[in-house]
């Protein structure tokens, strides 16, 4: 499992979910208690993205990743 903290706009939501879609494995999204499949839009729209979110990927996709890195955060 590879775990990234990420920050996303409204705006970003619809590309993240279409590059986490592509996946062929698990992807979550969570922040505090919250946890979410990454590959649905609406659970996507409902989290805070005014924080922080942490992504989990159960698999490995090196485009996805790449993809990841413009929304990494230190």
């Amino acid at each position: 499992m590879r775990e990234m903290k990420i920050k996303l706009s409204v705006s970003d939501v619809s590309d993240f979910v279409k590059a986490a879609a592509e996946c062929d494995f698990d992807i979550d999204l969570n922040y505090n208690r919250i946890l979410i499949d990454a590959k649905s839009i609406l659970g996507v729209m409902s989290m805070d993205l005014n924080n922080v979110l942490t992504v989990k990927c159960y698999g490995e996709n090196p485009e996805f990743e790449s993809f990841l890195q413009r929304y990494a955060v230190a």
